[in-house]
């Protein structure tokens, strides 16, 4: 029987691999790929694995950035959030839908899942640091559409673009 996935991984494997990622990270595993210091006003990512199957990036959000809703073309993916929170609107085909990822959250998102995710304050703290977490996309990021939610409350994609940086260009 075949597989109704793009890939081979399921989502609970993304889940997996972006939980193991996020341990790694907070154990020093890839200390040389991350800045010196954490910029608070631009968002960063950086890859820490990639092969043909897979690829996971540590990507940081700020307070006044977002990703713009989008989708991931061919990709499922899963992330885990490593420090902070991110908010999360999410299409649900007939309007937004928002949730909050705390620190230790993890989701996974599947074929035509069209959000926006964006840097959430931190509860009882006026700090504004950024928002570390784990994301995997399987098979790797090359392509990403936009989406605006008209008047008549229906999804209008605006624009599709080939990348393989996660999130889009930030």
């Amino acid at each position: 029987m075949l597989s109704a996935l793009p890939t081979r991984l399921r989502p609970a494997d993304l889940l997996r691999i972006t939980d193991q990622g996020a341990s790694d990270v907070l154990d020093g595993r890839f200390d040389s790929v991350l800045p010196a210091t954490y910029p608070t006003d631009e968002r960063w990512s950086a890859r820490l694995h990639s092969d043909d199957d897979l690829d996971v990036w540590l990507i940081s959000w700020v307070p006044d950035r977002s990703t713009e809703l989008h989708d991931h073309a061919g990709s499922i993916g899963a992330l885990t959030v490593l420090s902070g929170s991110v908010a999360e609107l999410r299409w649900t085909g007939e309007s937004l839908r928002h949730r909050r990822l705390d620190a230790g959250d993890q989701a996974s998102f599947p074929l035509g899942w069209v959000h926006d995710v964006m840097w959430a304050p931190e509860p009882a703290s006026a700090a504004r640091r950024p928002t570390l977490s784990v994301h995997a996309y399987s098979p790797p990021l090359t392509a990403m559409s936009y989406y605006e939610v008209t008047q008549q409350g229906s999804l209008r994609r605006t624009r599709s673009e080939l990348t393989d940086t996660p999130e889009g260009d930030a």
